[in-house]
């Protein structure tokens, strides 16, 4: 992982606010590894510019906490919430993500973030 770190894939401050271990198992940290490899990395190696992680590694009670779906793929860690800091940055981070793989890939909000998942 060039870019990217557990911490601020695993980070969440609802998770510390209610008190929730938001430790990825470890089927999700393979998948995290994946997730920053295949995508994250490449799409910061294009992009040239900082990316931010919003949400990266939900546990089940986190991702019931923050309003997730029941069968997200945040749960495995195989997605992350990102952004590059404005709409217009994020809709040419949007067009790099359209080109790497992913199974997921929505403009969240009017663009105020994207989700990407493996």
């Amino acid at each position: 992982m060039k870019y990217f770190t557990f911490d601020e894939l695993t980070a969440s401050h609802t998770a510390r606010r209610l008190g929730i271990d938001n430790t990825p198992d470890e089927t999700a940290v393979n998948n995290l590894y994946c997730l920053v490899s295949l995508v994250l990395d490449p799409a910061r190696e294009r992009f040239g510019q900082p990316i931010r992680v919003n949400s990266g590694y939900r546990c089940a009670a986190l991702n019931r906490a923050v309003g997730g779906v029941r069968n997200s793929f945040h749960l495995s860690g195989r997605a992350a919430d990102i952004t590059a800091g404005s709409v217009e940055q994020n809709r040419r981070l949007f067009d790099i993500l359209a080109s790497l793989p992913h199974c997921e890939l929505i403009w969240e909000r009017g663009g105020e973030w994207i989700h990407v998942a493996v």
